[in-house]
């Protein structure tokens, strides 16, 4: 059997799978990604990439670009209610608003709101990612994999035949039903199958009912049935999503009765409705115990499969991909030990909970149809969800007294480690940038005049010691404090430093001056990096 190598193979085309692809070819890690289906999604599915994600997408170059571009050809706005049909004069509830709710946003993140369909951010992802290097093969299935001390050895199938895959670590991105987390016994806890939903895309002119540039996701709820319709999403169609009852089956979806269901959605009665896809979706909420099995890691929908409602499951799993290719990288290129990768599990789990948590308990909300007995109440701030999550690992050095927490309020930033390095207005050689503008390369040591030198001479010596991508930025200097905050939302004073990790997070600050910055500053990396 023919035999190749490649330091990473990524099972799964989707979310997870190409954004870990684009971001390990980018920093020039070789990888083959397999995916069973022959093309990326041809459906909008899910909708708008968050804006923590998308940091750490906009490292490739022109992915912000292009996703922004999308956005723009589409909408101005996205708009979320709950109502009975879209015809509603009053929807009875406006879940959200973004151009009432989310202007503040600018004050946090320098990335703009996009909303864009899954097919459209799949395509981005796919092309970026082939462009730097890395290979992509559709309509290829993996057959078998099998663990030793030294690799990963998997056997794929394509038209041509089968072939050997020998790889150092596993990137498991294959959906929700995952046969690589029940090929390795991987245990998962939470409610399991909610139930299905038919997914209707279809054309129609909706001309009236909808407001002009605007993507419209309304959550219905009537005396017929309970669902999700989507509206501009810049396909050309539309989506509904109708909740099957008791005893229904996708043979109860004719394409006559979609009509019919597409005209009570949308409160027209004559509509002229041309169904395009009718495909069933489960909805679940199921979460593997780990996120780890060996050189094998879960990513996506492999790891947290959740309900639609809240609209952070793609993100999620984008963030995933991200994660994980940084940590490899470093892993792969020895500036890290192979201890680092229990990180993942550690940091990535408990916000895979969190995010699954928080759109079930949107679900018993949105699309009830049963009493949701048992399910989470929803979170009262979804700000601190997009921004606000903070992470717990041997890679996060916390400070004494830290509460743990796994949430913070993002628009009163603390820069603790742990916490998503803070939005900063920074003058590069008179170019204004975010402070955001500076992470994804390697790890970043920020220190501020007139003290910080001292971090920045520690600095030039340990990274030469250690091998490391550090790149060392003294505030007052080449930087310009545009605004002043730096120090206040970093939580540093004059002679602290703050070292931020690849993905945007502080790892680790010193929020005074230290008597022995080398010496410090080298103990620091060795234990986030398990050297």
């Amino acid at each position: 059997m023919e035999q190749e190598r490649v330091p990473v193979l990524v099972v799964g085309g989707g979310y997870a799978g190409l954004s870990a692809a684009a971001l390990l070819a980018w920093r020039e890690v070789p990888v083959i990604l397999v995916e069973r289906h022959a093309s990326t999604s041809v459906q909008p599915k899910a909708f708008g990439v968050g804006p923590q994600a998308l940091e750490m997408l906009r490292s490739v170059p022109g992915v912000e670009e292009e996703l922004t571009a999308i956005w723009a050809g589409i909408g101005e706005n996205m708009r979320i209610a709950i109502a009975g049909s879209l015809a509603d004069p009053q929807p009875r509830m406006i879940v959200h608003d973004e151009q009432e709710e989310f202007a503040f946003m600018a004050e946090l993140t320098p990335v703009p709101a996009v909303g864009a369909p899954q097919a459209e951010i799949e395509r981005i992802l796919r092309t970026k990612a082939e462009d730097l290097g890395a290979d992509l093969r559709f309509s290829t299935e993996l057959v078998s994999l099998e663990q030793d001390a030294a690799g990963v050895s998997a056997v794929i199938r394509d038209k041509d035949g089968e072939r050997l895959v020998r790889a150092e670590y596993v990137i498991a991105a294959d959906g929700y039903r995952s046969p690589l987390r029940a090929a390795l016994d991987v245990p998962t806890s939470g409610k399991g199958s909610l139930g299905e939903l038919c997914s209707i895309m279809f054309d129609a002119d909706l001309s009236g009912l909808v407001r002009e540039r605007e993507v419209t996701l309304w959550y219905l709820q009537n005396d017929v049935f309970t669902g999700v319709i989507v509206t501009g999403t810049g396909t050309g169609s539309h989506v509904l999503g109708v909740n099957l009852k008791e005893g229904e089956s996708e043979a109860d979806f004719t394409e006559e009765r979609c009509v019919e269901l597409v005209r009570l959605a949308t409160g027209r009665p004559e509509l002229d409705v041309r169904v395009l896809d009718r495909p069933l979706v489960g909805i679940s909420h199921v979460l593997a115990d780990t996120y780890r099995a060996g050189r094998v890691f879960f990513a996506g929908d492999a790891a947290h499969t959740m309900p639609p409602t809240g609209g952070q499951g793609g993100s999620t799993a984008l963030e995933d991909g991200c994660e994980l290719a940084w940590r490899l990288w470093l892993v792969l290129s020895g500036q890290a030990g192979p201890a680092f990768l229990d990180t993942y599990d550690a940091e990535r789990r408990p916000i895979g909970r969190l995010m699954a948590d928080s759109q079930l308990a949107n679900l018993g909300v949105r699309m009830p149809p049963a009493a949701r007995v048992g399910y989470p109440e929803p979170l009262e701030d979804p700000i601190g969800v997009l921004l606000g999550r903070r992470y717990h690992s041997s890679a996060i050095i916390d400070e004494p007294g830290d509460d743990g927490s796994i949430l913070e309020d993002p628009r009163v930033p603390t820069g603790r480690p742990g916490s998503r390095a803070p939005h900063v207005v920074l003058d590069w050689d008179g170019q204004l940038i975010s402070a955001i503008d500076l992470f994804g390369t390697g790890f970043v040591l920020l220190a501020a005049k007139p003290g910080g030198q001292v971090w920045m001479d520690a600095g030039r010596l340990v990274k030469d010691r250690l091998g490391i991508r550090l790149t060392r930025l003294l505030v007052g200097d080449e930087l310009v404090d545009v605004e002043g905050r730096f120090m206040e939302r970093y939580g540093v004073r004059e002679g602290g430093a703050v070292l931020v990790r690849p993905d945007g997070y502080v790892a680790w600050r010193s929020p005074d001056a230290d008597p022995d910055p080398l010496g410090t500053l080298e103990r620091v990396l060795r234990r986030i990096l398990s050297r």
